[in-house]
């Protein structure tokens, strides 16, 4: 967020849905307490999935009500050729070859809508490069290891994640105990995406 930040030319603040803080309502009352009366919110999310869909909306009317802002929410980052440029920039910066198979690894969730989108985007991948791309996730079918049997070797491991995690972990040891390439999370790399949905969220309003 410091370098979404840094583009934008405003403060960037991180919260979260859950598991730590600072949650949204927090932020929104810092921000207000500092002289803000607008935020845009940017859900850092890849798929149209529950969190997205119903957490998200959800959070936001509740930090508009603890802070009095208006929050602005964004599209999600979503899965679109700028994610697949982020990806295969992702890939090159790891040294991950052109002619190695990658596993695209994601979260996943209960919405075949979202995973649907996942089997999509590696696809589209798999379009720019030299070898084959399929998907697998860490909540749900098909899993890391149903995928990796279906790709031929060498093999290489893209997360579609935008920080470590827990959920990165046993594609981390994969990775390590085969000798294969794993590309970092996208962190900063992603601030350009991030930058693109908030320019985007307020070209919607009047800010007049």
């Amino acid at each position: 967020m410091d370098a979404v930040g840094t583009l934008a030319g405003v403060p960037a603040k991180a919260a979260f849905l859950d598991l730590t803080e600072p949650d949204l309502a927090r932020v929104a009352a810092g921000l207000a307490a500092q002289g803000a009366e607008r935020a845009v919110v940017v859900p850092l999310l890849f798929t149209a999935a529950f969190h997205a869909t119903i957490d998200v909306p959800q959070t936001v009317h509740s930090g508009v009500e603890a802070s009095g802002l208006d929050l602005l929410t964004a599209d999600i980052l979503g899965t679109g050729d700028d994610v697949v440029e982020l990806l295969r920039n992702s890939a090159t910066a790891a040294g991950i070859p052109p002619a190695s198979s990658l596993l695209l690894y994601a979260v996943g969730s209960s919405r075949e809508a979202a995973n649907a989108a996942v089997h999509d985007l590696a696809a589209r991948l798999e379009a720019v490069r030299s070898a084959p791309v399929l998907a697998a996730f860490g909540t749900c079918d098909p899993a890391p290891q149903e995928a990796l049997d279906q790709l031929p070797e060498p093999c290489a491991i893209l997360p579609l994640f935008l920080s470590p995690g827990l959920l990165l972990d046993p594609v981390v040891k994969i990775a390590s105990e085969r000798g294969w390439p794993i590309a970092q999370p996208l962190g900063v790399a992603a601030a350009p995406i991030i930058h693109d949905r908030y320019l985007r969220a307020l070209s919607t309003v009047d800010l007049h």
